[in-house]
């Protein structure tokens, strides 16, 4: 995505429920998002916008994995995919849907789109995704390319303000950041705070063994731990883990928890370069 800047959106609440179907727009661009609770999609597919092409995402939960369950997809009839994921997916709460108030985007483009969002969830690994395959992208020529990969920034600056990170780098939101250390015995993580948590940056190391006491006293820390181990975002590399991503955690004692696998207080913990605590940063902050 390009440099962040300021801008405006327009939400249409076309049912009068502010938890119902909501239309989305962006000052001067044509896309328009449609965001639509999976109670509302019988009444709501009935509408002139799920007729048209687009690209969409499947939102939900699944077990108690804290990340989000996404499914991406594309379809020259938005409605008929959805119709058909309506009566056989069984995790989605909510369907994303970005199509146009214009011409409609075309089969290349919307291939495109999807595989594009496809790369980008398995990279950042910030969701679990339900797509089995990878979409190929499909061959545009430049101009093309240059054309849907600008409107593809555009539904990346929204997604995060309706909620969706799972397509967001971590790394992204460091620049500027205050960088805070966090090391031990078989552990020695970097970290910043992001506006959704605390991210421990790539290649950060973090203790091989958990204590006995955590699975009992940290469930979620463990649980956490142990699913990113099965994801990828921690990989063994000899006697410790190591972070192939830049990873958001909830808060920073979760974070810190992860890299020493036992209980930590992450506002403590964790400290800059000259030994300042995190918990003193804010405390300054909060007086400013």
């Amino acid at each position: 995505m390009t440099t962040p800047r300021p801008f405006n959106i327009r939400i249409f609440v076309a049912e009068g429920l502010p938890d119902g179907l909501r239309f989305v727009e962006k000052s001067n661009w044509v896309g328009l998002g449609i965001i639509c609770p999976r109670g509302r999609y019988p009444q709501a597919k009935k509408r002139d916008e799920f007729s048209g092409s687009g690209v969409y995402i499947l939102v939900g939960r699944e077990g108690d994995d804290d990340r989000p369950m996404i499914y991406v997809g594309e379809a020259e009839t938005v409605r008929a995919r959805l119709d058909s994921h309506h009566a056989k997916k069984d995790f989605w709460q909510q369907a994303i849907v970005f199509t146009t108030k214009g011409d409609p985007l075309n089969k290349a483009e919307v291939q495109f789109l999807e595989a594009r969002l496809v790369e980008l969830a398995r990279a950042n690994k910030r969701c679990k995704l339900d797509n089995a395959n990878s979409p190929q992208r499909p061959g545009l020529s430049e101009p093309d390319q240059a054309q849907i990969e600008g409107y593809l920034d555009e539904m990346l600056s929204l997604l995060p303000v309706l909620g969706i990170d799972a397509f967001d780098s971590a790394k992204a939101a460091s620049s500027g950041r205050r960088i805070y250390h966090w090391k031990g015995t078989g552990w020695k993580a970097t970290g910043y705070p992001t506006s959704s948590g605390f991210a421990v940056k790539k290649g950060s190391i973090a203790r091989l063994k958990h204590v006995p006491s955590m699975p009992k006293h940290l469930p979620s820390d463990f649980n956490r731990r142990t699913q990113l181990i099965a994801d990828g975002v921690l990989e063994k590399s000899g006697d410790s883990y190591i972070f192939t991503v830049d990873h958001v955690f909830s808060s920073p004692s979760q974070a810190a928890a992860v890299c020493a696998a036992r209980s930590a207080n992450g506002r403590t913990a964790w400290k800059d370069a000259s030994g300042t605590t995190l918990k003193e940063h804010q405390e300054r902050e909060a007086k400013e």
